[in-house]
């Protein structure tokens, strides 16, 4: 092949490129200049860069305009709609399930309990499921992924494979890995280390839903930032969830801050969303404290990559979820005690937050949660 055939093999499409251009002649016009786009042309825009039939200098620029103008509600649905657009999805042969959605970049500077939720909410009785990526900008922190390999648990379950265990009824839960239920997706990873700073992507990829119930798919995720609850109440409708459990958590998690005090946000069958604050003695505990990570000291932001060794932290935070299913103390039972009452509390299976609290320690006390995550190995 001669070198202007492969130049014009190289090149996208010309209706392609002329709609990525007119997009980004609008959103990257500076502070003042800049226009917003509909919820159409934000899918078709993503859809592009998702597949490759644009060149990764446009597909940059169009996230980062996107994120610098700031992305509008309609600009968030349409990136959500093209990424649900290429998800391999299933339904899990089990009446409803409760999606554990935790920052794909993981944790800098908290010890994440979180990869452990799946599991002890099975326990519980509500079948669930995590996912995630193994490492992933701005923070490159600590991720589900790498916890729950550390610990022994199986990471790399096809959909099919994951909605078969959350069905089974000896083990309940599964993590799905981006790269098997999403793959264009997670083939982006390198234009985002790229681009540095946190694109739409980043707020949508957890609402991909590729688990879901047969009558109800239940959503848990976290904020850090005033804005969000309100945002991802409206994502969380449009993938078609049937309820939401927003938390203010440590570094943006789902486990809930509360040294003091907490607050969440939530919406059933699809409703307005609701407010409610939290203390530490609505679970029976002093305080949630958090156990930090060795970085935590170094004053690391989620800017830039944190001076941490995140396969290490991973086996440091595996080592402290595997003893708290086997009933030790701790900062990693007291937050899956909180975030798993929650999740109890929200879909109905308890009428307080004390008496879920309770049921949870009886789970892990019990051996309960411990065998549930044996099981998935």
């Amino acid at each position: 092949m001669d070198r202007d055939a492969i130049m014009s093999a190289s090149q996208p499409a010309a209706p392609d490129a002329d709609l990525m251009r007119s997009i980004i002649q609008r959103i990257a016009t500076g502070p003042e200049l800049s226009k917003n786009i509909a919820r159409e042309e934000a899918r078709a825009a993503m859809r592009l860069v998702l597949e490759g039939r644009v060149d990764p200098v446009q597909a940059g620029v169009f996230l980062i305009a996107l994120r610098m103008k700031r992305e509008t509600d309609d600009e968030n649905l349409g990136v959500l709609d093209a990424i649900r657009d290429v998800t391999c999805s299933a339904t899990a042969d089990v009446d409803e399930v409760m999606d554990v959605a935790d920052p794909y970049d993981g944790y800098s500077r908290t010890l994440p309990a979180a990869p452990f939720l799946a599991a002890v909410l099975s326990a519980c009785g509500l079948p669930a499921v995590s996912h995630g990526v193994a490492r992933m900008g701005p923070k490159y922190g600590v991720t589900h992924r790498q916890v729950l390999r550390a610990a022994g648990a199986t990471v790399d379950l096809s959909v099919a494979d994951a909605a078969a265990r959350v069905a089974d009824a000896r083990i309940g839960w599964a993590y799905i890995d981006q790269r098997m239920f999403c793959p264009k997706l997670h083939d982006l990873a390198r234009l985002r280390a790229l681009i540095v700073k946190r694109p739409a992507i980043t707020t949508v990829e957890v609402l991909a839903r590729p688990i879901r119930g047969r009558l109800r798919t239940h959503l848990v995720t976290g904020f850090v930032h005033k804005p969000y609850p309100r945002i991802y109440a409206l994502l969380a409708r449009a993938a078609g969830f049937d309820s939401a459990l927003i938390v203010r958590g440590m570094e943006g998690g789902v486990i809930p801050s509360l040294r003091a005090s907490g607050k969440v946000f939530y919406f059933h069958d699809r409703g307005a969303e609701q407010e409610l604050d939290l203390v530490p003695a609505d679970f029976g505990i002093e305080s949630l404290r958090r156990a930090p990570l060795p970085a935590a000291e170094s004053g690391a932001g989620e800017d830039r990559h944190p001076p941490l060794d995140s396969e290490a932290a991973a086996e440091t935070a595996a080592a402290a979820g595997l003893a708290a299913l086997n009933g030790a103390p701790g900062p990693a039972r007291d937050s899956l005690v909180c975030a798993a009452a929650l999740c109890l509390k929200h879909v109905g299976r308890f009428e307080t937050l004390r008496a879920a609290a309770d049921a949870v320690r009886a789970a892990l006390d019990s051996g309960a949660a411990r065998a549930r995550f044996q099981s998935n190995r």
